[in-house]
């Protein structure tokens, strides 16, 4: 049987859209596998969003070229955003890949590795507005957690992104379909579903009706059997309305924690950034989302050295993180990416942008020494995601926390826990800016 292995790289979207190719290749009748030595054809789902995500995906490519050349590996087939962004590039530079595909072909993955195999070249770019085509996924996370995308592309044009010329216009997945898919996941044995797209809030917006129908797919989310916790990634904090906070305040099974990327606050440079709003508005959005949803946790991401920072916007920025101890914050330093119109502005030095992310990441360490200090004490539900050899120890996590980019909780148990079962755990201490605890007994 030929043998096809997968690599993906970057965000949980490219994680979903590599997991679609993988169900489509074994549905062909090739054996999928996730050691790739050995493989037939490796496929590797590239992010090309920033830098380093950049050269992760070359670095990859050049592995992977290296196993080709010891003979471990046959053909080579990039995918995802790094190809759609570099198409001719990759051609003239990586002469070791047999094949691309832009982000408008991973429906083609399966002919595409069939003219691999038959020597041929490929290299297939359809159009980034293409719909959306329903198919099915075999998962990548543990069997307890999913992620769920409700639509692709992006119509913001954030002055510093290029996602909307690597991904396309926003195009929502119709709901019914979405929730067929969360109904196999649930039967499968999904606890926990992550919802995501480049902007959830904006879901609905496309149709003919222009409606936003984010709380709409979440209550129907809510009455399916066995999904006992849904959480909500990416919602741009100039499309969160009364009707979606009333759904997150109300429905049980959603997990109090909304993902709001800001970016920065100053008034300013969000105007540059072609970003909607200013810091008064998000002031005022945090403070009526945690008077109506208690217990709230808030995860944002910041960008230093955006065109327009200097000092005086930076202190600003510090500033408002430290009056609104956010819980979660995500730190990074702009990077100009080409084809964009703030790589065409002036900006700081990279080496100060670097600079004041660390200094920020200080500001927030400390925000979350307080936000540990603060759970000793308290009994948590907390859902068991593994066992880690090295520490010898159970972990999970509580609601506030998101796989891959939250914190951990360690749990000490007398007996072994199943992975995905949800457990009572008193916090009774701090491990390396993680809590950890023990099972309360019935």
């Amino acid at each position: 049987m030929i043998k096809v292995g997968f690599i993906s790289l970057g965000c949980a979207k490219n994680q979903v859209d590599c997991e679609r190719m993988m169900y489509r290749v074994q549905e062909a009748g090739y054996q999928v596998q996730a050691d790739v030595v050995g493989a037939d054809v490796v496929v590797i789902n590239t992010c090309g969003f920033i830098d380093s995500a950049k050269s992760e995906a070359i670095d990859s490519i050049l592995q992977m070229a290296q196993l080709k050349e010891q003979g471990l590996v046959g053909k080579i087939l990039v995918t995802g955003c790094l190809s759609q962004r570099y198409q001719q590039e990759i051609l003239n530079e990586l002469p070791e890949v047999d094949g691309i595909l832009g982000t408008g072909s991973y429906t083609q993955v399966v002919p595409t590795i069939e003219k691999l195999l038959a020597g041929e070249s490929v290299s297939d770019f359809a159009s980034i507005d293409t719909p959306e085509e329903e198919c099915g996924r075999i998962l990548t996370t543990p069997e307890h957690y999913a992620y769920i995308k409700i639509a692709e592309g992006c119509d913001n044009r954030c002055a510093y992104c290029i996602i909307p010329y690597l991904r396309g216009k926003f195009r929502s997945r119709q709901m019914d379909d979405i929730l067929y898919e969360a109904r196999i996941l649930a039967a499968s044995g999904v606890k926990e579903l992550l919802v995501v797209a480049q902007d959830t809030s904006r879901y609905g917006t496309d149709f003919p009706e222009h409606k936003r129908l984010l709380p709409e797919l979440l209550r129907q989310l809510c009455q399916i059997d066995g999904l006992e916790w849904i959480r909500i990634h990416y919602t741009y904090p100039d499309e969160i309305d009364d009707a979606f906070i009333d759904v997150m305040a109300t429905e049980p099974k959603i997990v109090k924690y909304l993902d709001i990327p800001i970016q920065h606050c100053n008034s300013k440079i969000l105007k540059l950034m072609n970003r909607r709003g200013d810091r008064k508005h998000l002031e005022d959005l945090f403070a009526k989302l945690r008077a109506r949803i208690p217990g709230l946790i808030l995860r944002t991401s910041v960008i230093t050295g955006l065109p327009g920072e200097g000092e005086e916007e930076f202190a600003e920025l510090c500033e408002f993180l430290k009056e609104q101890h956010l819980e979660r914050v995500g730190v990074f330093p702009f990077s100009p990416e080409e084809g964009t119109p703030a790589a065409e502005m002036e900006f700081v030095d990279s080496e100060i942008a670097q600079q004041r992310a660390q200094q920020l990441e200080m500001i927030q360490s400390a925000i979350m020494d307080d936000y540990n200090g603060a759970m000793l004490g308290k009994t948590e539900t907390v859902l068991v995601d593994g066992y880690d050899e090295d520490m010898g120890q159970f972990y999970g996590r509580t609601y506030a926390d998101s796989p891959e980019i939250d914190s951990r909780v360690w749990i000490a148990s007398q007996e072994a826990l199943v992975e995905g079962t949800f457990v009572k755990v008193c916090i009774d201490g701090v491990v390396d800016g993680e809590l950890s605890g023990y099972i309360m007994e019935d």
